[in-house]
């Protein structure tokens, strides 16, 4: 018994160290359900977050006062002439810059801002948000996912990105909370406070005052989006834009909807559901999977794991370490070494060593110069998921009462899945939206792209669509951006995904 104790008293060390540090959006993620899972770090709070705001004063106990601050003429000097690198004959409007969230903490969000080159005085805002927690939107999202350009295999030239989603909206990158990429804060103790709801206040803090920036967007339909654990920060930002809006009786943010991919929203499911997609891909036994459900308690009240819990995730994990759970059929990084000359580089097909090109770029001193960037001299190198921050002091375990919130506020809520990601599956997200128990509108069917299946999709009464990505992983518009491309065009213009093949 004592030497049982002893392995268990081990294993639960061994998460405690590792907490959310990480060197990308994977191992973070990774690192902070082991931590919640075994409820041995300051992560495993589960309370919830922000209460349903049914009352006006329930709003103004929630919400901080938001500092506003004075714009004049910062748009003009964020304004990006051309990126280092940056292929000819390409004309984008792009801004980069900081955004004071907190005067008195000295706190500043960096951002990266992108216009559409088709119609940008038309076209809606949308914001991108990665997750992690810890992890950039400017390495992943606009590096390596929906941007307009990414880093070629010599870490000092772009490649253009065709399919970038700047062609249906204006897009705005956000690095958050400070201590991620280049967003900083001159109160250190504040790399160590970081959270679901202190994120939520600084992110809106960040919004409002962008948009003195850039008035000529503060009336414009207004979406969020995000992967990963931007399943919390997306839904938790809209929460606190809606509380605003109610408390000042007016449209603050015009916010239109949500739109989430392969997102954390419910731990329970999320976890029961990542061991059920591993039995039925055969990635690990049935019965593995049956010994996980039998012997682990996924509750959010759970304080401890037993032995047999624990022997049978070693099992699990021997049997996934070799691959890359978040897309199960891609080649993993063989070779990080940057090359003399640029490899042949296609969006088409994604490169898995596209991090370490993204990391040289981004820490180039001309290129952190041209984007108005590291502007305070940080004491460490970009990276594309911090190294300050090491502890998340708060997450809730579920967000689904604010899923339901917004359906109730008339918000359009999409979900979408990258249907070979092992981390967060479709096998998940279909389990958490099943504990909504929502009446079907339009049952399981198939959606089409260029004469091809894009993936499956179900309508929900309410206003929520959930939708797979076939054959894309974990980052959807890294793997399959045709499919991306089409699924956020119909997101935004609110029109259901195309069911024919012609």
């Amino acid at each position: 018994m004592a030497a049982g104790h002893s392995v268990l008293l081990c294993f639960f060390l061994f998460f405690f160290a590792i907490q959310i540090a990480a060197k990308n959006q994977k191992q973070a993620l990774d690192a902070l359900y082991k931590a919640k899972f075994f409820r041995n770090s300051n992560a495993a709070d589960a309370s919830g977050f922000f209460v349903r705001n049914e009352v006006a004063d329930q709003i103004t106990d929630v919400l901080p006062t938001v500092e506003i601050h004075d714009q004049t003429g910062l748009k003009q000097q964020d304004k990006i002439e051309r990126l280092p690198g940056q292929p000819p004959r390409v004309e984008l409007s792009q801004y980069g810059g900081y955004v004071t969230v907190n005067k008195t903490a000295g706190r500043a969000f960096y951002y990266y801002f992108v216009e559409s080159p088709q119609n940008k005085t038309s076209l809606p805002l949308l914001l991108w948000l990665n997750g992690g927690p810890g992890c950039s939107s400017l390495a992943y999202g606009a590096m390596g996912e929906l941007g307009p350009f990414r880093a070629r295999s010599d870490g000092k030239t772009l490649f253009q990105n065709n399919l970038s989603w700047a062609q249906v909206a204006n897009v705005l990158f956000l690095e958050s909370p400070a201590g991620v990429g280049f967003s900083y804060s001159n109160t250190t103790s504040d790399y160590q406070s970081n959270g679901d709801k202190n994120t939520a206040i600084d992110n809106y803090a960040f919004l409002a005052n962008w948009l003195e920036r850039f008035p000529e967007y503060r009336d414009r339909d207004f979406y969020i989006s995000g992967e990963s654990y931007a399943g919390h920060y997306v839904p938790q930002l809209a929460n606190v834009i809606l509380s605003h809006n109610k408390n000042a009786g007016k449209t603050i943010v015009n916010l239109k909807g949500i739109i989430i991919g392969n997102a954390v929203i419910n731990d329970e499911t999320d976890q029961i559901g990542m061991y059920d997609f591993f039995a039925t891909h055969a990635l690990i036994a049935d019965g593995t999977a049956k010994d996980m459900k039998k012997y682990c308690n996924f509750s959010p009240n759970t304080t401890t794991q037993n032995l047999k819990c624990i022997k049978t995730m070693k099992i699990v994990e021997g049997n996934t370490k070799m691959i890359d759970i978040y897309n199960i059929y891609y080649p993993i990084c063989g070779n990080k070494s940057l090359t003399d000359q640029p490899k042949k580089a296609t969006v088409m097909k994604y490169d898995p060593c596209t991090d370490y090109y993204t990391h040289a770029y981004l820490n180039r001193a001309e290129v952190q110069r041209a984007m108005h960037a590291n502007v305070t001299k940080l004491a460490y190198r970009w990276m594309s998921c911090s190294n300050v921050i090491n502890n998340w002091s708060d997450s809730a375990s579920t967000v689904i009462p604010l899923l339901q919130e917004f359906m109730d506020s008339g918000l359009r809520v999409w979900i979408f899945s990258g249907d070979v990601d092992g981390r967060v599956p479709i096998t998940s997200t279909k389990y958490s939206i099943a504990s909504m128990k929502l009446p079907v509108k339009n049952s399981w069917y198939p959606w089409f792209v260029q004469h091809e299946v894009g993936g499956y999709a179900e309508e929900y009464e309410g206003g929520l669509t959930l939708a797979t990505v076939r054959g894309a992983g974990h980052e959807v518009p890294s793997f399959q951006p045709i499919r991306a491309l089409a699924l956020i065009t119909h997101f935004l213009k609110g029109t259901p995904l195309s069911t024919f093949s012609s």
